[in-house]
């Protein structure tokens, strides 16, 4: 049995879509982006180099599968990928996808203005397009 647990502050900010192997999928409650978050299931990692090499490869595999999928579902002009960590010290990595003219377009979502909440609906409308671009 693992020791691993979601940080609080990424299960009040986002819903748990799927597990996918290494990490768990959520989507960020922020309406205004289609903002997806990975957090690798393992206990007391805050950095990619805390990851055995294994675990390494398979978030570097998972994050591709994520984003190929977003793009796919949302046509986004560009797919932004980072593990900040600054706030919410657990490894998790951030897969947003951007388009010209979206809040804050080009510069950073960090900080940018207030969250708007994503309607039910909608949310069930991505994750199941998501979902299913996931598994083709």
């Amino acid at each position: 049995m693992s020791d691993f647990r979601t940080d609080e502050r990424l299960e009040r900010d986002s819903d748990l879509l799927t597990k996918i192997g290494l990490c768990e999928l959520r989507l960020m409650k922020d309406g205004r982006w289609p903002w997806l978050v990975l957090v690798p299931q393992r206990p007391d990692v805050s950095e990619i180099f805390d990851l055995t090499p294994l675990d390494q490869t398979m978030l570097t595999f998972e994050t591709t599968l994520v984003a190929e999928a977003l793009k796919q579902v949302t046509g986004a002009t560009k797919i932004n990928t980072g593990a900040l960590g600054n706030i919410v010290r657990q490894l998790h990595v951030h897969v947003i996808a951007r388009s010209e003219g979206d809040p804050n377009w080009p510069g950073p979502v960090w900080s940018h203005g207030t969250a708007v909440p994503r309607a039910e609906a909608d949310a069930k409308a991505f994750t199941a397009k998501l979902l299913d671009a996931l598994n083709p």
